[in-house]
Parts: structure tokens; sequence; C-alpha cells
């Protein structure tokens, strides 16, 4: 595996340094990462769950939004409003549980992605540097799963199948 391996470490660190930062990882890997993961997941199912709560309490107004405030392009309003509320009040729960979370975090990253470069690029004022960090954990959360404190998790032990 060249300088990434254990054996190619050994060739430029003293002894031992290398096992000792292979433990090192694998400890960080484990539940200092899941603590990590977690505070991602709630995080942005806050966000969202906010977001989608103020859209079903007054539907007439997301439709309104999403049709003269920042229309999405490829979208009808109705569905637009229908879709991002609908999303953001299902897959929050999910990704608070660590349920699905590959999966419930993917509508999140393309809502974000859509907020960031379709109706940003439209109107400079939905522009912001806070969606980045959005994508970043989002995209960290679809790559890595919800982590060990996470019902996904608690089912791969079970049974063996990740979710």
């Amino acid at each position: 595996m060249g300088a990434t391996s254990l054996e190619g470490r050994a060739a430029i660190a003293p002894a031992g340094i290398p096992a000792r930062i292979d433990r090192l990882i694998g400890w960080l890997e484990g539940w200092p990462a899941g603590v990590v993961l977690l505070a991602a997941r709630v995080w942005m199912a806050s966000i969202f769950f906010r977001s989608g709560l103020l859209k079903i309490q007054n539907f007439a107004s997301a439709q309104f939004l999403f049709a003269e405030v920042h229309p999405v392009p490829f979208l009808s309003p109705a569905l637009a409003a229908a879709l991002a509320t609908g999303f953001e009040l299902v897959c929050p729960v999910l990704l608070a549980l660590g349920l699905l979370t590959r999966l419930a975090a993917l509508p999140m990253l393309a809502m974000a992605l859509v907020i960031q470069f379709v109706v940003g690029a439209a109107d400079p004022a939905f522009w912001q540097t806070e969606h980045y960090y959005w994508m970043l954990l989002l995209g960290i959360l679809v790559t890595k799963g919800g982590g060990r404190l996470s019902l996904d998790a608690l089912l791969e032990r079970r049974t063996g199948i990740a979710p």
C-alpha cells in the first residue's frame, strides 16, 4: 500500500510509533467519531425540521415563497413546497435517530445544494457560507453513515446487515 500502510510508515518513523498511531486512529474512529456524527445528525435535523414545521404551519405561505420569492426552476411551486415540507419533516427524524442515515441525508444534501447553487444563483440573498457547512456535514453523513451512536449501528450489530 505504500507510505500509508503500517510497513511504509515503519521505514520513516522510530520503532513502535506507527503501531501507536494506528491504535490512536482506531480509537478515534470509534466513540469520538460516533459523538461527532451524532452532533452533526442532531444539528442538521434541527435546522431542517424547524424549517419543515414553519412550512406546514402555513402551507399557502410556503407555496407563495416557492412561486415568488425563491422559485425552483424545474418544479411547480406546489410540488416544490410539498416535497420540501415532506423531506424537512421526515428526513430529520430519521437522521436524529440514526435510522437509514445515508438515505435520510441525501435529500437534505440535495436541498442544500439547490438552496445554494440554484436559488442562491438567482437571488444573492440566499447565498450563504453556512450552506457549505450543511453540505459538508450532510456529505460526511452520506459517506460515513450515522456512526456508533445510531440505530443503524444497533441494527448492524444485531442483524449483521448494514442499513
